[in-house]
């Protein structure tokens, strides 16, 4: 399924645009999204919705025209749906698992299911304001233990001027920020933001207000839900779910991300050394959100547990994750 991927422009006569008018439906072929990345967007969406926390943390709401009266609003922020909003989630999510068909016979077919479903799925795609691509198997970090690798971007321009700005004086290194994967759909859309004493808290705050990272992946593991009861993956496991995945790649088959309702999500940040970082252990602390950028996003689904001892401060991995990124000014 190729979907067409639109304008970064955040006004929202673009968004209104791209929904009504179909633009860019022609370009399906050239500018696309790739199908399991919007799996994924779909999925963090779902779990936003499904969460007893959702009138906190499934923001943005949806803004969606009416397909049937360009004058209105099917779902509008100021008169919240949530129920309407799973119906045509519920609709898009089975054709996207049962069908391989070409884009504009899966948009016919949601049209038909639920008329609301294709316009839900085009604001899914449009919101996202992070630039988020599928690593190909050679470009990605072999300590992580899934094949679900993704660069993530999700730092608008100023912010990234501004870290990088900060990375001259201060230089940088990287750490994990692990949250469960129904927090990824705001985070996407709002950026990594201090959730300390605010409705968006989730655990403690016992190191003060600021974003939480850790360069140790047993912590940030920890707070992305990952169940630590599940056996970790051997080599051996590893392989043949390796194997099983490619297979699955070549027939053309769908990504499990739609099927999945136990995905487990952490990423990999690049951090300001300043003054500012306050390193309590292997907790750390960055107050300013401008000091702290998404690099990587790592998926891992039902049964996978990723590696549980890695430390970004190791020479070995630090490295490993300078050859991925292909970025060789970054200190530690």
């Amino acid at each position: 399924l190729c979907i067409p991927l639109p304008t970064v422009c955040e006004r929202e006569l673009c968004v209104f645009a791209f929904q009504t008018l179909g633009v860019m439906n022609e370009a399906a072929d050239e500018i696309a999204t790739g199908a399991q990345v919007v799996d994924l967007l779909v999925s963090m969406c779902r779990s936003a919705l499904e969460s007893p926390r959702k009138v906190v943390i499934f923001e943005p709401y949806p803004s969606v025209v009416d397909p049937c009266d360009s004058q209105a609003l099917a779902f509008n922020p100021r008169k919240k749906d949530y129920d309407r909003v799973m119906r045509a989630l519920d609709s898009l999510t089975s054709i996207r698992e049962m069908s391989q068909a070409p884009y504009l016979e899966i948009k016919r077919q949601m049209d038909k299911h639920d008329p609301l479903a294709h316009p839900l799925l085009q604001w899914v795609i449009s919101s996202n304001r992070s630039h988020i691509v599928k690593l190909p198997v050679t470009r990605q970090l072999k300590f992580m233990h899934t094949l679900h690798q993704f660069l993530l971007l999700s730092s608008p321009p100023a912010k990234e001027s501004n870290f990088r700005a900060a990375k001259t004086l201060f230089g940088s290194t990287f750490a994990f920020h692990g949250s469960h994967i129904e927090n990824w759909h705001s985070i996407l859309r709002n950026g990594l933001v201090v959730a300390s004493n605010t409705r968006l808290q989730l655990h403690g705050a016992i190191y003060g207000s600021g974003i939480y990272i850790s360069p140790m992946s047993s912590i940030s593991f920890g707070y992305s839900g990952m169940n630590k009861k599940q056996q970790k993956v051997t080599s051996k496991d590893e392989t043949a779910t390796n194997k099983t995945n490619l297979q699955s790649t070549k027939k053309g088959q769908q990504p499990q991300f739609l099927q999945s309702r136990n995905l487990k999500c952490i990423a990999l940040c690049e951090v300001i050394t300043s003054p500012d970082l306050h390193k309590h252990g292997d907790i750390w602390v960055v107050p300013n959100t401008d000091h702290v950028c998404t690099r990587f996003f790592f998926v891992y689904e039902d049964g996978q547990v990723g590696d549980t001892s890695i430390n970004t401060q190791d020479a070995g991995i630090h490295r490993e994750i300078l050859r991925v990124i292909g970025n060789q000014t970054a200190t530690g």
